[in-house]
């Protein structure tokens, strides 16, 4: 990496966290170890007694030793199930086939340079921010669509590809909670906080939207703060791209290009369209006769199939029209590179997809998050609300780097916050913002990430050097601004008494 920044406290820090990340062995290597850790703890958790009582459901949980004969057939027998079940791996694989052929076609180069050529430069990083916050909705078109794009958009403004990288990234999970529109993260969210309630009152009810208010405006914090880390932190210590990779040239779009990018248009449009027609009658064949709503419709459960099909179509219909796609072996040869780039991801996939299978096996995560959880509620906080909430989103934020799973936190968390909080007199809408914010912000720093490997494969495009550290380094200043300026305001919010959402106040009708 190349950096022109001067010898700030921060940039030194970060320098070391960059330095001792990279001293790591290689990330695969990393997970190799990181599973044989897991495999060894469990024998001595389980030699120990270790247990913890789940309260989702009232039962006993024990760590299970990986080491008996039971766990050792167990990591043998599923380990190419493991690999294959890695949730990463068939969405990334699956939208890139599509993604790579627009880029062979020269769709992406043209939209680039476009992009770029009509764009105010200093609306570029705020714009990739909120774009990434918003492409929450969308489940994993930020991650598998939106960074890679960034990248290459920063290294066509003659800027460090890492900067459009890590601004993106910051959007997408560093803000994952946050977003203008309802998503399926709210209705799971809302779904456990609702049986957690009915813990206190078997009749509480909360909704998708508990937390809309507060979201919306979140939306608005993390873009802001997003772009002031991007452009006075990130941006002086990165400096300037000295890297080899080459770097699309603005030049104006020439004749075929510009009939390329009509037809793609047109493809898009027609796609659109016969999507449109799917979801909206209430009939439509992309609506689940079950259930109606547009989060359950074949579109929406099945985006990364959409994903695939926006990346091949309009791909096509450019290459067609710009003369750049002759023969179906011209579609073949642009998926074939795709694939050729991620073989390094494939490989890092199988080693993470062992030892995140091995870490949910032995129960470890479970143990270590309702044990936290047990140790805040013991702290004798039960009379100062906001400083308890503070302690929630730090807490959140340190399980988090454990486990990834939002709903699976929640599942483990709400039954232990939100009845407290009931009996102290607040909602669970404000226990499951707070929970919202921590859940968000240690994304972009922790490897266990399903989509962390991804990224550093995305880097990697750029500076195959670049490592864990180098990633880590290039995200911790996002992920310390998002937790303090997020907390700040959940503290103002709480302090004004503003409601959460529609019908989500902060405390219980008395």
């Amino acid at each position: 990496m190349s950096t022109s920044a001067r010898p700030t406290l921060i940039n030194r820090f970060l320098g070391h966290v960059e330095r001792a990340g990279n001293a790591l062995p290689h990330p695969a290597t990393l997970f190799v170890a990181l599973a044989g850790l897991v495999v060894l703890v469990s024998w001595l958790c389980h030699s120990l007694g270790v247990t913890v009582t789940n309260p989702a459901n009232g039962k006993v949980v024990a760590a299970v030793n990986l080491l008996s004969v039971e766990g050792m057939q167990r990591m043998i027998l599923e380990a190419t199930r493991n690999f294959l079940a890695y949730p990463p791996l068939g969405v990334s694989l699956a939208c890139l086939l599509g993604i790579g052929i627009a880029e062979y076609s020269g769709l992406m180069g043209a939209m680039l340079r476009l992009v770029v050529l009509k764009s105010p430069a200093k609306w570029v990083t705020p714009m990739v921010v909120f774009a990434g916050v918003m492409s929450n909705a969308g489940s994993e078109v930020g991650y598998v669509l939106l960074i890679p794009l960034a990248a290459a958009l920063y290294h066509a403004l003659g800027r460090h590809p890492f900067l459009g990288l890590a601004a993106a990234f910051a959007g997408v999970s560093g803000g994952y909670s946050a977003n203008l529109l309802v998503g399926s993260v709210d209705v799971l969210l809302a779904g456990l906080s609702e049986a957690a309630a009915r813990i206190v009152d078997p009749a509480y009810t909360v909704n998708a939207m508990a937390n809309y208010y507060f979201m919306a405006v979140s939306t608005f914090i993390v873009t802001a703060v997003g772009t002031w880390v991007t452009e006075r932190i990130v941006a002086p210590r990165l400096g300037a791209y000295t890297g080899a990779a080459p770097r699309e040239e603005l030049k104006p779009i020439v004749a075929a290009e510009r009939r390329g990018l009509w037809a793609a248009a047109g493809a898009t449009v027609l796609l659109t369209a016969v999507v449109l027609w799917g979801v909206l009658p209430e009939k439509g064949f992309l609506v689940n006769p079950k259930n109606p709503d547009f989060a359950a419709s074949a579109f929406m459960v099945g985006l990364v199939t959409f994903i695939f099909l926006y990346g091949l179509l309009p791909g096509i219909a450019y290459g067609v029209a710009a003369g750049t796609i002759k023969s179906d072996h011209d579609v073949m040869a642009g998926m074939n590179g795709t694939m050729k780039s991620m073989a390094s991801f494939i490989v890092l996939s199988f080693f993470a997809a062992q030892f995140i299978a091995y870490f949910t096996w032995t129960n470890l995560g479970i143990i270590t998050a309702v044990s936290g959880a047990e140790l805040i509620s013991h702290l004798g906080l039960q009379d100062l609300p906001i400083l308890l909430m503070i302690a929630l989103v730090l807490f959140a934020a340190t399980v988090n780097l454990l486990i990834s799973s939002a709903s699976a936190k929640w599942a483990l968390l709400a039954p232990v916050f939100v009845p407290m909080f009931m009996l102290l007199g607040y909602t669970p809408a404000l226990v499951q913002g707070a929970f919202r914010v921590g859940d968000s912000v240690t994304n972009i720093i922790t490897p266990l990430m399903s989509y962390f490997p991804l990224i550093l494969t995305f880097a990697h495009k750029y500076d195959p050097r670049a490592g864990i550290g180098t990633l880590i380094a290039t995200m911790l200043p996002y992920s310390v601004a998002f937790t303090i300026a997020w907390t700040l305001l959940l503290v103002g919010w709480i302090a004004l008494g503003l409601p959460m959402g529609p019908g989500a106040p902060l405390e219980l009708v008395k």
